[in-house]
């Protein structure tokens, strides 16, 4: 009980690290042009999506708030078209941080039904404790939610949502736009680094790794793929991911089988050495990475 109190705090202060030197680092707003219509922008957090439809702007994830100005700035570079949708792809500050800044009576909101409400308890929090006033608090809640599924249509472009569920959290939606063969995968996906599966949000190894596999029958080897983190992607490199995250499961689940403690699991190099040159240097390192497994699948 000590090892998974520990382990849960260490996660607390690690997050609160990161989130203060996002916020220390000098900023540039980075935009990769996917196909004619379809951006990536890159910055602090989370991988924005930007759709330029025939008569406005849709727009996913939002980064953190004190980037809102020089995101808008850059989405102008791309197109005069105003932003007429924002789509949340789970709750996270680093991906829904700006949505007060950008939720205005010309712009709307959209998010899965469980990110919605840990949206609104993460910002209830604030409230309560005067951080923020009640315009902030409602203007960062998303205005329409689905449980499911949730199609629109912008001219020629079908934007196809869906809820993958109990993966980065129990509230991620994948975004896909079917004539352009775009995926915007939010944090179920992590192209450069071992994924972070937020457990005390609702994430889990299997629902993650099941994403994944949902995402593969939908698209095939011409699909770009915009991660949470990281840079552009294409199914071969999420198959290769896939593949990597199930040998690590199994070998966990050995070590289950065995007997091993979390402190035994997360100190054994074995049971990922063979991906931690590749994935095991970014923001989830490989000894958090097989605490979470394990926490997740014991």
């Amino acid at each position: 009980m000590q090892s998974l109190k520990f382990f849960a705090l260490k996660t607390l202060v690690f997050a609160s690290f990161f989130s203060l030197k996002a916020q220390e680092k000098p900023v540039k707003i980075i935009s990769e042009k996917l196909t004619e219509d379809l951006y990536m922008l890159t910055g602090q957090g989370g991988n924005i999506g930007i759709y330029i439809g025939p008569d406005n702007t849709f727009m996913i994830d939002d980064q953190f708030s004190h980037l809102s100005d020089q995101i808008k700035e850059t989405i102008k570079t791309l197109s005069p078209k105003p932003i007429s949708v924002l789509f949340n792809t789970h709750m996270h500050g680093d991906h829904t941080g700006g949505n007060a800044n950008f939720n205005t009576d010309e712009i709307t909101l959209i998010s899965q039904d469980n990110a919605r409400k840990r949206v609104q308890e993460n910002n209830l929090k604030k409230l309560n404790s005067q951080e923020i006033d009640s315009i902030y608090y409602h203007k960062m809640l998303p205005e329409i939610t689905f449980s499911n599924d949730l199609t629109l249509h912008k001219g020629e472009e079908t934007i196809l949502a869906f809820h993958v569920h109990k993966a980065h959290t129990d509230g991620d939606a994948m975004v896909y736009f079917a004539q352009n063969n775009v995926l915007h995968m939010g944090d179920t996906y992590f192209s450069e680094g071992y994924p972070f599966i937020d457990l005390k949000s609702g994430g889990s190894v299997n629902g993650y790794i099941d994403s994944h596999k949902k995402a593969l029958v939908l698209i095939d080897n011409e699909t770009k793929i915009i991660p949470g983190h990281g840079k552009s992607s294409t199914k071969k490199e999420l198959e290769t991911y896939v593949l990597m995250l199930e040998d690590i499961k199994e070998n966990v689940l050995k070590a289950i089988r065995s007997g091993a403690t979390l402190e035994e699991v997360e100190t054994d190099t074995s049971i990922s050495k063979k991906y931690d040159a590749n994935y095991g240097g970014g923001f989830i390192s490989p000894e958090r990475l097989r605490a979470t497994f394990y926490t997740s699948l014991k």
